[in-house]
């Protein structure tokens, strides 16, 4: 049960600056939430909290922090109570990859990927979630992929991160049945952002094929969110991706998959 009707809602984006995390901001900031802004680039979290405060007349803090820095999560959580302020949506979005033959692969990266998707994204919930519960609102969503459901070749160590959101989140989901609290797992596919260029992944079939705005992303999220849905996939081509990789043997799915992150 609800117990307070918040006057004002706030937001916390982390990974805010680009790609489904800026959408993220955009749409929330359309929607009428004070936001907090969590990023590594100073000058460009500057920007956008100038830009949506002009815009939309509503009130942005920022914290510029690499989220993948060990107590990242703390220093967030220290950073909001400073700022006096609670947290009624959590979108825990920040997030790269490196991809490549695990034998190839960078170490220090991965490991970076595994602080940032699954440490950090676990901490954040320890942390923010028992005021949620207090109030008697709150709303979590993880930012999964398709990856969540299916081994990926070459993208192992992100694939792995990304089921990892996928099952902590729905398990703490069911946990939290009738506080009022919800946490959502958004799923999307290719997206066009700068996370492909990053990853040097742009220009395999996977970014070639069905790759959807980041906007479409960040509504679908949004709205399945509010509903309290434990996971959505986003699009019908990834829906149906993911059926089949059920429905295949193993092999296949893997080999299709090495096809599709294969330049």
């Amino acid at each position: 049960m609800i117990k307070t009707a918040f006057m004002t809602k706030t937001a916390l984006v982390t990974g805010s600056t680009s790609g489904i995390g800026k959408a993220f901001a955009d749409k929330l900031a359309s929607e009428r939430y004070d936001l907090i802004l969590v990023s590594r680039d100073a000058e460009k979290l500057c920007a956008q909290s100038a830009s949506l405060s002009e815009k939309h007349g509503i009130k942005v803090s920022t914290i510029a922090l690499d989220l993948s820095e060990t107590g990242a999560a703390q220093k967030v959580f220290d950073e909001v109570h400073k700022l006096g302020l609670s947290v009624h949506l959590l979108i825990n979005n920040a997030g790269f990859n490196e991809t490549g033959s695990f034998l190839k692969t960078n170490m220090q990266k991965e490991t970076e990927m595994i602080k940032l998707h699954a440490i950090f994204t676990t901490e954040m919930m320890k942390l923010l979630i028992p005021d949620m519960v207090d109030n008697g609102y709150g709303r979590v969503l993880n930012l999964g992929s398709t990856g969540s459901f299916i081994p990926c070749p070459y993208d192992a160590v992100y694939a792995a991160t990304k089921a990892y959101i996928l099952s902590l989140s729905k398990g703490i989901n069911a946990e939290l049945k009738g506080t009022g609290v919800c946490v959502t797992t958004l799923c999307p596919g290719a997206t066009k952002t700068e996370f492909a260029g990053k990853a040097g992944i742009e220009n395999t079939l996977l970014f070639k094929l069905f790759v959807m705005k980041p906007e479409t992303v960040a509504k679908t999220g949004y709205r399945a969110m509010l509903k309290g849905r434990a996971s959505v996939i986003v699009g019908i081509y990834n829906k149906l991706l993911i059926l089949f990789s059920k429905l295949m043997p193993a092999a296949v799915t893997t080999s299709l998959t090495k096809k599709m992150l294969t330049s």
